[in-house]
């Protein structure tokens, strides 16, 4: 298999995957066919859409290629349909979320990569491409975004990015990088949620204390 074709795969792999939470979260949002339907669309393209603004890959995939929304639209058919099924997953919308966040930062990297041939932007855009949907889907339903909470969401996917754009750029195992870079992201996702890994936080000085009168 070329690195294309893997990289397609990957990437509507992810499509699925991030389509599918969309669709479950919105359907858990009591949202009509239409909104689900348009917050499937957006969690699965939305991080892709931007990467390939940002390296110029115009039109982005997104909305150019036809496999995308038809993917989407199939992950929303089976989520609605099969929403009973779905829904005995314990938690399904974060187990369908860390395996897209696995599959687009792979992706994601790869793709930067190929485009700029630079490391760090590979990094940086493999995030992105992992944590955009995410970012859409909590900021249309009124929630606040995975990323701005304590929880390991970007940084599984920064580790996952990271470790395939480092492999890229020093030539080493790029047949099996991708697969230890998703694995790594999607443990460490599950593993915190399983664990209650969180990032630190840092409280303010006068947190807790009444506001000042005039």
């Amino acid at each position: 298999m070329n690195g294309h074709t893997l990289l397609t795969l990957l990437d509507l792999a992810g499509t699925f995957a991030f389509a599918i939470s969309g669709a479950v979260a919105a359907k858990q949002r009591n949202c009509d066919l239409f909104g689900i339907a348009v917050i499937a669309y957006s969690v699965a393209c939305g991080g892709g859409i931007v990467r390939d603004l940002c390296i110029g890959a115009i039109p982005p995939a997104g909305l150019a290629n036809w496999r995308y929304l038809l993917v989407a639209m199939v992950a929303v058919a089976l989520a609605i349909g099969g929403y009973a099924q779905v829904e005995r997953l314990k938690q399904p919308v974060l187990i369908f979320d860390a395996i897209g966040l696995g599959l687009f930062a792979v992706s994601g990297a790869q793709k930067a990569m190929l485009y700029t041939h630079n490391t760090e932007v590979a990094i940086l855009l493999g995030t992105t491409t992992a944590v955009g949907g995410g970012v859409l889907r909590d900021v249309l339903l009124t929630r606040v975004p995975a990323i701005l909470q304590r929880e390991i969401y970007a940084l599984a996917a920064l580790c996952g990015a990271a470790i395939e754009a480092g492999a890229q750029h020093f030539d080493l195992l790029t047949d099996w990088s991708p697969w230890i870079a998703m694995t790594v992201c999607i443990a460490m996702r599950f593993l915190s949620l399983r664990y209650s890994w969180n990032l630190p936080t840092y409280a303010g000085a006068d947190q807790g204390r009444p506001p000042p009168t005039h």
